[in-house]
């Protein structure tokens, strides 16, 4: 006994089929079917629509905490230069970026094309562009790279850890700018008075930052000090 309704079928079932009855049963099931088809292809691809169809479907719960997230806008078109960020945690962000390739091509071949770099770039006191070079950091990209892990120090209490990301392409000495990322937000893992947050915010486990040994810059002086 066959049952079409949910998509069970058996091999001898459908070997009593002609041809334009597996066709017509294929595309009622939506299998683009090519004309000449030899007709035990289009059985096996029955077969493997009725075992996908039958298969138990797990449904696994997700439980998002609205606090702890934070969307990501992805570009709505193609060959355009772009940079986004997400965040995986408060040590770690991933970068992905793309070079539009008119602009790739004439970057490449100028005389004086010396690769491309992503930098980081601290906002300070609500800036969404940054007044200045202070506190940046520059890492150079193979030409060939559309993503990197960026780790981040702990966020100084002027900067409150919001930063924006430039895409460049160096030409000569200059850092000419192709992209620039939307203004975001790292989770803090200090407070201003130097302790771990105390809050249930589960970046902070994950990160493992807890079980880092870290040495402040006072630490380091006083050792100098005393060599």
């Amino acid at each position: 006994m066959d049952n079409t309704s949910n998509g069970q079928f058996s091999r001898s079932w459908l070997e009593s089929l002609s041809t334009t009855e597996l066709v017509k049963l294929a595309e009622d099931f939506g299998i683009d079917i090519p004309p000449g088809l030899e007709r035990i292809f289009i059985i096996e691809e029955l077969l493997l629509e009725s075992a996908y169809l039958s298969a138990p479907k797990e449904e696994e719960e997700i439980q998002i905490i609205p606090s702890y997230t934070e969307s990501v806008v992805l570009p709505k078109q193609y060959n355009i230069s772009f940079i986004e960020v997400i965040i995986r945690d408060p040590l770690w962000a991933y970068v992905f970026w793309e070079i539009k390739s008119h602009d790739r091509e004439m970057h490449e071949n100028a005389a004086d094309f010396k690769g491309y770099c992503i930098r980081l770039i601290p906002l300070i006191d609500g800036e969404d562009i940054q007044k200045s070079k202070e506190n940046s950091f520059t890492v150079s990209i193979d030409k060939d790279d559309n993503a990197r892990y960026l780790g981040f120090a702990e966020h100084s209490p002027q900067t409150e850890g919001r930063y924006v990301i430039k895409l460049s392409v160096i030409r000569g000495e200059a850092e000419l700018q192709i992209a620039v990322s939307q203004p975001f937000n790292m989770p803090r893992l200090i407070e201003k008075n130097g302790n771990f947050c105390t809050d249930d915010n589960p970046f902070v486990r994950l990160s493992g930052v807890r079980d880092f040994s870290t040495t402040n810059s006072t630490d380091r002086e006083s050792r100098v000090k005393r060599q």
